[in-house]
C-alpha cells in the first residue's frame, strides 16, 4: 500500500471536524496536533483550529489560530465572527467592535453581523450606537428579537425606556 500524504491529512482533519461537532474538542485538538508541521499551514486548518480553541475557552490561543485565517481569507464570515467572539472574551471590546464592522464591509446584508454589532456596542456603553445596530439587525430579520431575553450583552439596556421602546416596535 502507499502511502499518500493527503488522503491521512484529509483524514485528521475530517476526524477533527467530527470530534468538534461531537463537543469532544480535546480529541478534535490531538487530531489537528498529528498533522505533520507542513501541513498546519492552510487556511482551513487555522480556521478548524481556532474552532477548537474557542470551544476549549482557549480565547487567545484561538485568536491566534483566527488571525492566520484571517491573512489567508481576510473576509471570511466564520473567521471574523470567530476572530470578534475571542476579542469579547479576553476583554476586547473595541477589538470586536471594529471586527464586526469589517465584516459588515463584506456581507452588509447578514443580520447577525448587525446583532454583533449591537451586543458589542452595549458591553462598550454605547447606547445609542447599541440601539441604531439592533434596530437595524431586527428590521432585517425580526426573528433575532427571540435572542434577546437570554442575551446578556444587553444587560445594561434592560430596564432603558428607549430599549423598551426598540422590542416594542419591532415585536409589531
Amino acid at each position: 500500500m502507499i502511502y499518500d500524504a493527503s488522503k491521512q491529512r484529509k483524514r485528521r482533519m475530517d476526524a477533527a471536524q467530527g470530534y468538534l461537532i461531537l463537543e469532544l474538542p480535546d480529541l478534535a485538538l490531538r487530531e489537528l496536533n498529528a498533522l505533520a508541521q507542513a501541513e498546519k499551514t492552510s487556511y482551513e486548518y487555522f480556521l478548524l483550529r481556532g474552532e477548537v480553541l474557542r470551544a476549549k475557552d482557549e480565547y487567545h490561543t484561538a485568536l491566534e489560530a483566527y488571525l492566520q485565517a484571517h491573512t489567508e481569507s481576510p473576509e471570511d464570515l466564520y473567521v471574523l465572527l470567530g476572530m470578534a467572539w475571542c476579542y469579547k472574551r479576553i476583554d476586547r471590546v473595541d477589538q470586536a467592535i471594529e471586527t464586526m464592522r469589517l465584516a459588515h464591509e463584506s456581507h452588509q446584508n447578514v443580520p447577525i453581523i448587525l446583532y454583533n454589532i449591537a451586543c458589542y456596542y452595549a458591553l462598550a456603553g454605547e447606547k445609542e450606537n447599541a440601539l441604531s445596530w439592533l434596530g437595524r439587525a431586527l428590521r432585517r430579520d425580526p426573528s433575532l428579537l427571540d435572542l434577546i431575553p437570554d442575551e446578556t450583552d444587553f444587560e445594561s439596556l434592560r430596564h432603558d425606556p428607549d430599549f423598551a421602546h426598540l422590542l416594542t416596535l419591532t415585536a409589531k
